[in-house]
């Protein structure tokens, strides 16, 4: 099945970090990378403390790992990674969303399918059209979101 990913990063080496995920994810089970989204800056959004700017991008898989063990290897990869969880959307090293899984839906505590905050921040939804010009991410049919979201805070990287 295919699965559609979001990973920022905002502390340390920011674009170590953004290849170290890649090439954590190239590693998992019967994984492999289909498509990466341009990278995109983007300010720190809904954040307790001050904080550096974000690199945001989307990556498309093609994975034979369940929902609930995606989950579980990305979690795995942040900790490898260096991600520590101090504070509610504190900085990190890297953070690896699950965000569209291919004929799946779930709503648990631990899993919510397709990730319930895509059509409010352009800082996915952004990177998402590059990968899904036609804004249906998988069976999410996010246009009128895009349509509508405003879209000034997410700069090119690079």
């Amino acid at each position: 099945m295919r699965a559609l990913l979001g990973i920022g990063t905002n502390l340390g080496d920011r674009e170590e970090n953004l290849a170290g995920a890649f090439s954590g994810l190239e590693k998992l089970p019967g994984t492999r990378l289909l498509a990466i989204s341009n990278i995109y800056e983007t300010e720190p959004f809904d954040v307790l403390s001050e904080q550096e700017d974000y690199l945001n991008c989307c990556v498309l898989i093609e994975t034979e790992l369940e929902p609930l063990e995606l989950l579980h290897r990305c979690l795995e990869l942040e900790s490898r990674l260096g991600r520590v969880r101090r504070e509610y959307h504190g900085a990190r090293t890297i953070d690896i969303d699950l965000l569209v899984y291919e004929g799946a839906e779930s709503g648990t505590e631990e899993l919510k399918l397709p990730h319930p905050a895509i059509l409010e921040r352009a800082f996915v939804m952004v990177p998402m059209s590059d990968i899904f010009p036609s804004h249906n991410a998988l069976g999410l049919n996010f246009d009128r979101a895009y349509q509508t979201v405003d879209k000034s805070g997410v700069r090119l990287y690079k």
